[in-house]
């Protein structure tokens, strides 16, 4: 089994447990709640199928709303932000230049394009699960303020993650 295969198994587990059994319950006021999790979709490397990484993100999603009751709400919000990420990273990187099909970390990639990459994909997502979770006008005030708290929340957890396993790399 390859060494990237097992790392992303050991991501997709760790994330899921984390965000299960810790950030699940951990909500400032009802307003905002980290969803950690989609951290496993922005990590996975370059050259991943994108039939491969609609399959991962469609399971990662239903493996939360089986956790979450949330029938299919995070699987729909999961394949988007797969749409997002393969986007983003067409737009962005120049794929011939990496060697070994580096991972879009912060290590690699640096603080300013990972900032960029996980804010904009974290509020698709967010957007697109809370919207679709209330699905009524009268409460977009609501909804607004959830997703943009959440987002920040969220986006603050993926950073402090990124520093705490921060390896320097040079990027090529």
């Amino acid at each position: 089994m390859s060494r990237t295969i097992l790392i992303n198994i050991v991501r997709f587990l760790a994330l899921i447990f984390v965000q299960v059994f810790l950030l699940k319950n951990i909500t400032l006021y009802n307003l905002s709640i980290p969803y950690l999790y989609i951290l496993f979709i922005l990590l996975l490397p370059f050259e991943t199928p994108n039939i491969l990484l609609f399959a991962l993100s469609f399971i990662l999603g239903l493996t939360i709303d089986t956790f979450y009751d949330t029938p299919g709400l995070h699987a729909a919000a999961c394949v988007l932000l797969a749409l997002v990420r393969i986007l983003f990273i067409s737009i962005t990187v120049q794929k011939d230049g990496f060697d070994n099909d580096p991972e879009p970390t912060l290590s690699i990639m640096g603080f300013r394009w990972f900032f960029t990459y996980a804010l904009i994909l974290t509020l698709f997502h967010h957007f697109f699960l809370f919207n679709l979770e209330v699905f009524r006008l009268s409460e977009i005030q609501y909804t607004f303020t959830r997703f943009i708290l959440s987002s920040i929340f969220t986006v603050f957890l993926m950073l402090v993650s990124g520093l705490l396993f921060f390896r320097r790399k040079e990027r090529k």
